[in-house]
């Protein structure tokens, strides 16, 4: 089994970095944006929940967090493939939290994947996909604040993963294969696992 979280300021490639390790190593997908979009589309009462902090581009409270991943999880673990988390844990709360969730289902993190993109790229990149997508919360003024809420809340995770010896920084500028390639390198040198194709 392998366990990664995947980490980065919004718009450093984290979805699409996620989909290539969920194909290369045959991983489960953990979303947290995505299941909250989903919540938000479907007009749950979740839903409305979380649309009342992301719509501002605020984090979600942690104890809603994860008590969304604590329903989650085991499904996903069943089969012992392992997950990638694309989105969580973003606040230090959380990732003493889904330490617990994985102990209690018999297996631990194995590393953080540090994606680091310098912020004129972060902003660029969210604009340029918001035109494509028409994604509401790609626009200038929600995005500053969600770099905002990113630099004061979920960047002290970096500082937390060093400590705990599971952080492996990876560039983030460049081609998406060859940033794949250094993601791949720093899990084999760590873990031992390789890409299946």
């Amino acid at each position: 089994m392998l366990n990664l979280v995947i980490f980065g300021a919004p718009g450093s490639g984290k979805g699409t970095q996620s989909a290539k390790l969920i194909d290369s190593y045959g991983l489960h997908h953990i979303s947290t944006g995505e299941v909250l979009r989903a919540e938000i589309a479907r007009g749950t009462d979740l839903g409305k929940l979380a649309d009342s902090y992301i719509s501002k581009g605020n984090l979600i409270p942690d104890d809603l967090m994860i008590r969304i991943l604590d329903d989650l999880l085991p499904s996903l673990m069943a089969d012992g493939r392992g997950v990638v988390f694309d989105g969580f844990p973003r606040t230090i709360p959380q990732a003493e939290a889904l330490e617990g969730l994985l102990l209690k289902h018999g297996t631990e993190l194995h590393g953080v994947i540090g994606l680091e993109v310098p912020e004129e790229e972060l902003v660029a990149r969210m604009l340029r996909r918001g035109a494509e997508t028409g994604r509401a919360d790609d626009n200038e003024e929600t995005i500053k604040n969600r770099l905002g809420v990113y630099h004061t809340q979920t960047q002290p995770l970096q500082a937390y993963y060093m400590e705990k010896n599971k952080y492996m920084p990876v560039e983030g500028t460049g081609v998406v294969d060859e940033i794949f390639g250094r993601i791949a390198g720093h899990i084999e040198k760590r873990t031992g696992h390789r890409p299946r194709k």
